[in-house]
C-alpha cells in the first residue's frame, strides 16, 4: 500500500495543486442542473415533462450508486494510489460527457440526454468522491484539514462564479444549432478538467493507505453504526444542508417577485459567492481559534440572525438585500469548509477502531446527504408555494402567496439550522482528541509494518 504518510502540514504548491479541479468540477455542476433542463426544452423542443423524467431517473441511479462508488474507491487500491488512480480514471470520462450534455446539437433528443447525462453525472459522482476521501488524508493535522478543505472549496466558489458568468456572458440563445453559452462550459470542462486533475495526479502525493484489516460488508456498517460523532455529524449536515437548500431553490423566485429585481438575480448571486471566497480567512480564523464545530455553530448562528431580517423585506428593498445576500456569502465560507474537515476527523474514528480507512465510504454518505437536502428543501417547498397560490412567472404574486415566499425564503430554514447547532455544540472531538486518535492508528499501522 505505497505512498507518501500523512504529514503534519501541506505546502502552499501542493494545495494550490490538489485545489485546482475544484474550478471545472463546480464549473459544469451548476450548468447540469439549472441550466440543462430549461436549455433542453426550449432549444431542442423537448417536453418539460420528458426531460424532468430523464434527469430524476438520472439522479436516482446516481443517488443508489453514491455508496458502491465509496466503498470501490477504499478498495480498489493499485500501487499509484487509491484516489489518484480513480481520479485519472474518472476525469476524461467527464469531461466528454459534459462536452456532449452541453453541447448537444440539433438533432439530440431524450436519449442522448439520459445517457450522456447519467455517464456526466456517475463520473462527477467517482471522480468527487475520490477528490474529497483524498482531501480527508492529505493531512492529519486538525488545523491543517480546515486548510486543505477551505483550499478546495474556496476554488469550487471561484467555478461556480465561472459557472454564472461565462453562459450568459455569451448567451444560451434559443437553438442548439450553433456555438452558445452551454456549449463554451462544454469546452471548458473538456479542456480544463483532465488538465487540471493531471497536474493535481501527478503534483501531489497520496499519503499511505493506514488500513490494516479489510471489513466485511456487516462488520462495516456496524462500525458504521457505532460512530455516534458521525451519526451527530451528518445529522447536523443534513438539516444545515437543508436549511441552506431551501432559499437556494428559492433565491430567484424571492430576488424577482418578492423584491421585483428580476434584472438583479445574477449580480445578487454574483455578489453572494463572491462573498464566500471572501470570508475563507475568517473561517478559517475562528476555527483555529474556537474550533471547527464551535466556529461552525457560531455561523450558523448568526445565519439564523441574518436570515430573519429577509422576512421582512418586499418590493424596492434591493439595498438591504444585497447586504444580506454579502453577509450570508461570508457566512458560506464557515458551512462549506469546516464540515467537511470536521468530516476528516470523524473517520479517524472509524480507522482507530475497525482497522480500515474508508474515508471513500463516509464521504459517499456524505454526498448522499448532500443530494438528500437538496430533494427536501424541493418537496416541501414547492408543494407549500403551490398551496398558497404562487405562480412563478405570472407577474406580481398576490399578498397571500408573496408573503408565503417570503416565510419559506426566510424563516424556514431557522428551525433546521438551530437543530444543527443542538447537535454539533457540544460535538465531542476536537483537537486534542483528534490528536490522540492520529497517534492510535499511526502506532497500529507502524506495528502492522514491522510484522511484516
Amino acid at each position: 500500500m505505497g505512498g507518501a504518510p500523512a504529514g503534519p502540514a501541506v505546502t502552499g504548491r501542493r494545495l494550490a495543486l490538489y485545489a485546482l479541479p475544484a474550478l471545472p468540477l463546480a464549473a459544469l455542476a451548476l450548468p447540469f442542473y439549472v441550466i440543462v433542463p430549461s436549455f433542453y426544452a426550449e432549444a431542442l423542443g423537448l417536453s418539460l415533462t420528458a426531460v424532468g423524467a430523464a434527469l430524476l431517473a438520472i439522479r436516482l441511479i446516481d443517488a443508489l450508486a453514491d455508496p458502491l462508488l465509496g466503498w470501490a474507491a477504499d478498495r480498489i487500491a493499485p500501487g499509484f494510489g487509491r484516489r489518484r488512480a480513480l481520479m485519472a480514471l474518472a476525469a476524461p470520462v467527464t469531461a466528454l460527457c459534459a462536452l456532449m450534455v452541453f453541447w448537444p446539437g440539433a438533432g439530440a433528443g431524450i436519449a442522448h440526454l439520459f445517457l450522456w447525462g447519467l455517464g456526466l453525472s456517475l463520473g462527477y459522482t467517482a471522480l468527487s468522491l475520490a477528490y474529497t476521501a483524498w482531501g480527508a488524508e492529505i493531512t492529519a493535522d486538525y488545523r491543517g484539514r480546515a486548510r486543505v478543505a477551505a483550499a478546495r472549496e474556496g476554488v469550487t466558489l471561484l467555478g461556480t462564479l465561472v459557472a454564472i458568468a461565462l453562459p450568459f456572458a455569451i448567451g444560451l440563445g434559443t437553438e442548439a444549432k450553433g456555438f452558445h453559452g452551454l456549449a463554451a462550459m462544454g469546452v471548458f470542462v473538456l479542456v480544463t478538467l483532465p488538465l487540471f486533475c493531471a497536474a493535481c495526479v501527478f503534483g501531489v502525493p497520496e499519503p499511505a493507505n493506514l488500513s490494516r484489516e479489510k471489513l466485511s460488508l456487516a462488520a462495516g456498517l456496524r462500525h458504521l453504526r457505532s460512530n455516534g460523532p458521525f451519526l451527530r455529524l451528518i445529522a447536523a449536515f443534513l438539516l444545515n444542508g437543508i436549511a441552506n437548500a431551501i432559499p437556494a431553490t428559492l433565491f430567484l423566485y424571492f430576488v424577482a417577485d418578492r423584491i421585483g429585481a428580476a434584472q438583479l438575480q445574477g449580480p445578487l448571486l454574483f455578489l453572494y459567492f463572491l462573498c464566500g471566497v471572501a470570508g475563507l480567512p475568517l473561517a478559517l480564523r475562528c476555527a483555529s481559534r474556537f474550533g471547527k464545530h464551535r466556529a461552525w455553530c457560531g455561523a450558523m448562528l448568526a445565519a439564523c440572525v441574518v436570515f430573519a431580517g429577509a422576512g421582512f423585506l418586499g418590493p424596492g428593498d434591493v439595498v438591504a438585500f444585497g447586504l444580506i445576500c454579502a453577509a450570508t456569502g461570508v457566512l458560506l465560507a464557515f458551512d462549506v469548509a469546516l464540515p467537511p474537515a470536521i468530516q476528516a476527523d470523524v473517520v479517524d474514528i472509524d480507522t482507530a477502531a475497525s482497522g480500515e480507512q474508508r474515508s471513500g465510504l463516509y464521504f459517499a454518505l456524505w454526498a448522499l446527504a448532500t443530494k438528500l437536502a437538496l430533494a427536501i428543501a424541493v418537496g416541501v417547498t414547492f408543494p407549500l408555494l403551490d398551496w398558497a397560490g404562487y405562480r412563478p412567472g405570472t407577474g406580481a404574486p398576490t399578498e397571500q402567496a408573496g408573503l408565503a415566499l417570503a416565510l419559506l425564503y426566510a424563516w424556514l430554514p431557522i428551525p433546521a439550522k438551530l437543530a444543527a447547532i443542538a447537535l454539533m455544540w457540544r460535538f465531542p472531538l476536537d483537537e486534542a482528541a483528534q490528536r490522540r486518535l492520529r497517534t492510535v492508528i499511526e502506532a497500529a499501522s507502524a506495528e502492522r509494518a514491522g510484522a511484516r
